[in-house]
């Protein structure tokens, strides 16, 4: 594929393109500049050509709504990615150059020609090679999310083969809109191009490092990819460089189950001595903050690379090779030799001769594939979001934000161990050995097909040397069990012992687990006051934040927040979406149906959490917490997700900046860096309850 080659060539020099965000003139919390940047002021001209074009595409796509069959509508998305991404680009001014001016043109171009044969019953880039873009309608927020496909020549859409998927994270651009996204993926191959592989370019809402909402449109793109085309899921690798290596790291150490291997270039794997050492800054966190490193810091999770082949790369003298040089003696610690590749006397770029060697070991890796049932597991985690590793899924922990550890092991019987049982003969089954920390619930979960034990004998389990009986497979190969810890020991969740013993009515459990930037990793819905707070400084505090919430969604993840006002809330609303309710318990009805339900009270006079109150006047309440309405989804009170802008400015500060509740004294001005002066921070026990 000569075309293939010419691309990579010249994706080496790009990448060793300078970054924003380099040294200490981006450490200056008062004096943030903005991202992304302030566009272009089209020239009237160009205007006049993007906004008329732009009309008669948005007209195109109001008829084929009008058309409500299954087939338009599941594809609309396709359509819909360059209406939106253009329309952004000039309201936004997210137009940066007159090259950028000339892409959109090719956008709207493109998506006038996708929605003309849309319209005609025909949608000819569902059989195209090369470059393709699609589009999906996220859960979150039902915009529609772009993403890049590299469909291999070699793709028979008639055919019943699977192929190899390699998704590629981009690099930091923080002038990378939907526009500029879209525009690069109709004309540039990128970084890689295996032999006979689907690589797919995750958008990744804009430029997040694949965290939050950008982690959820990697698995979203990754889904809508495996519906539309014949990927191979147990041949599917996650790979990047730069702030995509940094996503790699990531989505490798949460997603251990998912890939059957990773490729992570430079980024950077954690936060504190990621900041220190690249961005030179003086670091001054609070306890919390510390805390809630954990959600992405990959060092703790380093085990989970024992079960996914990994591959990390480094420039010899690139700053960003600290990543992979403190994975290496993370995974050290563990037992674990890393395989890091270094190219030599080279700074922020992948080596030709690197990059070779990285294709040549993938292609070794995915001969096996992805591992289907590994008979030796360790597992890592921090908090019940990451919760899984093949047949093991932790259902609870002892303490969030503390390690929590599950080593595993399948032990079969030798080929000897033959027993005489009611007259027959028969090989005795095996058993499987588990040792935790800080785990207090676990499933295990054998798929259908892959049991290795006897069909006829029980299977025993033991949990930190506790013997419990799991049972027999069951005939179509699957093997299951669920398991409580009470006190200091295990039983079978079915036991008469767990079932008698009160359970609490909430407990932390995977998706409802907090901290507060959880609740916009899934659908949501801001809900906006219509009433008048109790104390007109609040009230405009909230109306501000409200603001600020709506504003930095779309510019820092892309989305467009669905707003509504408190009396239009539904039950099929409460039923579906995390509710962020702005205002207090006398301006927003909802929040006054619940307000006595949540474990902090908030009356006219105070606010009052763990036996302190603060004065009602000049003080409100942050926090995530079951919604009493409905406990399957969150309720979240006044706080969109918590960093500001002053973390836009590095990835690595993208991080959670507040745990599961907070008081904040509103006569301290919302900054760069906070919603006001925090005065009270913590988070919630395992059954929800204040500490």
């Amino acid at each position: 594929m000569p075309r293939f080659v010419a691309a990579l060539s010249l994706a080496v020099v790009v990448l060793s393109a300078p970054c924003l965000a380099d040294g200490p003139q981006d450490n200056q919390a008062q004096n943030v500049r903005p991202v992304p940047p302030v566009g272009l002021e089209l020239s009237g001209a160009d205007r006049m050509e993007l906004e008329t074009g732009l009309k008669e595409l948005d007209a195109a796509i109001a008829e084929l709504r009008k058309k409500k069959d299954a087939r338009t509508a599941e594809l609309l998305p396709d359509v819909e990615i360059f209406s939106r991404a253009v329309r952004h680009g000039i309201q936004y001014r997210e137009l940066f150059k007159p090259n950028d001016v000339n892409g959109a043109k090719k956008v709207l171009a493109e998506g006038k020609s996708r929605a003309a044969a849309l319209l005609g019953g025909q949608a000819p880039w569902l059989t195209q090679k090369g470059l393709v873009v699609r589009g999906f309608r996220s859960k979150i927020d039902q915009t529609v999310q772009p993403y890049g496909l590299v469909i291999p020549d070699s793709y028979s859409f008639e055919g019943k083969s699977q192929h190899r998927l390699d998704l590629w994270m981009h690099g930091r651009g923080e002038t990378l809109s939907e526009s500029n996204f879209i525009a690069g993926r109709m004309q540039q191959v990128g970084n890689i191009a295996p032999p006979d592989t689907i690589v797919l370019h995750p958008y990744g809402r804009y430029s997040n490092a694949f965290k939050f909402a950008g982690e959820i449109d990697v698995l979203e793109a990754l889904e809508h990819a495996q519906k539309n085309y014949r990927v191979d899921e147990n041949r599917v690798a996650v790979r990047g460089f730069s702030m995509g290596g940094a996503g790699c790291w990531q989505m490798a150490v949460h997603y251990p189950d998912l890939f059957f291997a990773a490729t992570p270039g430079a980024g950077f794997s954690e936060t504190p001595e990621f900041l220190k050492s690249f961005q030179q800054e003086t670091l001054n966190p609070t306890w919390y903050e510390e805390k809630l490193w954990r959600m992405y810091d990959c060092p703790g999770y380093a085990i989970n690379l024992f079960q996914l082949p990994t591959i990390a790369y480094s420039g010899e003298i690139d700053r960003q090779k600290q990543a992979a040089d403190v994975m290496e003696a993370v995974c050290a610690a563990e037992g674990l030799r890393l395989t890091h590749l270094i190219g030599p006397n080279t700074a922020h770029s992948i080596h030709k001769d690197s990059l070779a060697e990285i294709e040549s070991r993938l292609a070794s890796i995915a001969l096996a594939g992805r591992a289907k049932l590994p008979r030796e597991l360790h597992f890592a985690t921090y908090t019940l979001r990451y919760h899984r590793a093949f047949w093991l899924t932790v259902t609870g922990l002892g303490e969030h934000w503390e390690q929590a550890r599950v080593d595993a092991l399948i032990v079969q019987p030798e080929p000897d161990r033959i027993i005489l049982r009611k007259g027959e003969l028969r090989v005795q089954s095996g058993s499987i050995h588990v040792a935790t920390r800080n785990v207090t619930g676990l499933k295990i979960d054998i798929p259908a097909g892959l049991s290795p034990f006897n069909a006829r004998e029980s299977v025993v389990a033991y949990i930190d040397g506790r013997r419990i009986e799991l049972g027999r497979p069951f005939t179509d190969g699957s093997l299951r069990g669920d398991f409580v810890k009470i006190g200091d020991r295990w039983y079978a969740a079915d036991s008469e012992a767990a079932t008698s013993a009160q359970a609490p009515a909430l407990v932390k459990r995977h998706g409802l687990q907090g901290p507060i930037d959880d609740a916009f990793m899934d659908s949501f819905i801001v809900v906006r006051p219509t009433g008048k707070a109790r104390h007109e400084s609040i009230g405009k505090w909230a109306a501000s934040e409200l603001d600020h919430t709506v504003k930095e969604w779309r510019r820092q993840f892309r989305g467009d927040a669905i707003v509504k006002a408190d009396s239009e809330i539904s039950d099929a609303d409460i039923a579906s979406s995390n509710l962020i309710l702005f205002g207090d318990p006398q301006s927003n009805a909802i929040l006054a149906k619940i307000a006595d339900q949540l474990p902090i009270q908030w009356s006219a006079e105070s606010v009052t959490v763990g036996g302190k109150s603060f004065d009602a006047a000049h003080h409100a309440p942050v926090l995530i917490y079951p919604n009493p309405l409905n406990p399957n989804r969150y309720v979240i009170l006044n706080s969109g997700f918590t960093y500001r802008e002053y973390a836009y400015l590095n990835n690595a500060r993208q991080v959670p900046k507040l745990p599961d509740w907070a008081v904040i004294d509103t006569r301290t001005p919302p900054n760069p860096l906070w919603p006001g002066k925090v005065i009270a921070a913590d988070f919630f026990n395992e059954t929800w309850q204040v500490k």
